[in-house]
């Protein structure tokens, strides 16, 4: 080989390797996991939302379900009282202090004292703006109870709940089981509640087993009184037909005949009498 092309290689060696050289390296594809790490969301700030418990719960003014709350235990409370027989009004202030409420804001015992309980159908508000438990009947002892039942079945008014009675009478187990031969229960088959009744002894009457052992072979579940009143016109009974009330067709007035009008004459005329007289 041309020792002269040999010099040129060696000399051109040297300033390829004297220059620097920047090698373009390929991209890398990223990997599942690599992607998964890079789309992870930010940490969530460590602050941390105040916890509700019965320390800070009870300030929290402006939470409905702890003002209703409030108000629930007041009536529970007044309730009580009157079914032990208490029949005094208390001031709100007491009745805070009695069931350890004493602690509410001032919103709310506003709230209280101007809108909640006296418009609460449970609560009765005094002329002295105190407060009582409004039962819904105005018992308060055997006698009471008894007069109601009576009262309430001559006017045809039928039974009163059991739950209404519970409300208004104080002592009422105690009093229910004495009277317990002058009271009817019957169960409602809807919402299975207890109806009381007043058992009327004078209506009292025998009757005979046979017919108390028809009476109750027949089952009339499910049938309105249209079909038994077709059933009974089959059978040639037609004892149904007068039991409604009878409307009767109201009368036509007639007009009255108009009636002729006549001339009076005038009263305080009687000294021209004769002179009229002679005009006519």
């Amino acid at each position: 080989m041309d020792p002269a092309l040999l010099r040129e290689r060696e000399a051109f060696k040297k300033r390829a390797l004297a220059t620097p050289v920047v090698e373009n390296k390929k991209k890398k594809e990223p990997t599942e996991d690599e992607t998964k790490k890079k789309t992870k969301p930010p940490p969530k700030s460590t602050a941390v939302a105040p916890r509700i418990d019965a320390t800070n719960y009870k300030h929290m003014s402006g939470s409905s379900q702890y003002k209703f709350g409030v108000l629930a235990k007041i009536v529970k409370h007044l309730k009580t009282l009157h079914q032990d027989g208490a029949d005094h009004a208390l001031t709100l202030e007491d009745i805070l202090d009695e069931t350890n409420q004493l602690d509410v804001g001032m919103k709310i015992s506003q709230w209280l004292r101007t809108e909640a309980l006296a418009s609460n159908p449970k609560i009765e508000v005094t002329p002295d703006g105190r407060y009582m438990f409004k039962p819904p009947y105005r018992i308060r002892d055997r006698k009471g109870l008894l007069k109601l039942l009576r009262q309430t079945d001559l006017k045809g008014f039928g039974g009163i709940l059991l739950d209404d009675i519970q409300e208004s009478l104080p002592n009422h187990e105690k009093i229910l089981k004495i009277l317990d031969k002058d009271i009817v229960y019957i169960t409602r088959p809807i919402d299975k509640k207890k109806i009381l009744f007043y058992n009327d002894k004078t209506a009292h009457m025998p009757i005979d087993e046979e017919f108390q052992k028809l009476w109750r072979s027949v089952a009339v579940d499910g049938i309105d009184d249209n079909k038994i009143e077709e059933y009974l016109e089959k059978q040639g009974i037609r004892s149904m037909q007068d039991t409604s009330l009878k409307v009767m067709p109201a009368k036509l007035k007639r007009k009255a005949a108009p009636k002729k009008r006549t001339f009076k004459k005038p009263r305080d005329n009687e000294h021209l009498k004769e002179i009229l007289e002679e005009y006519e």
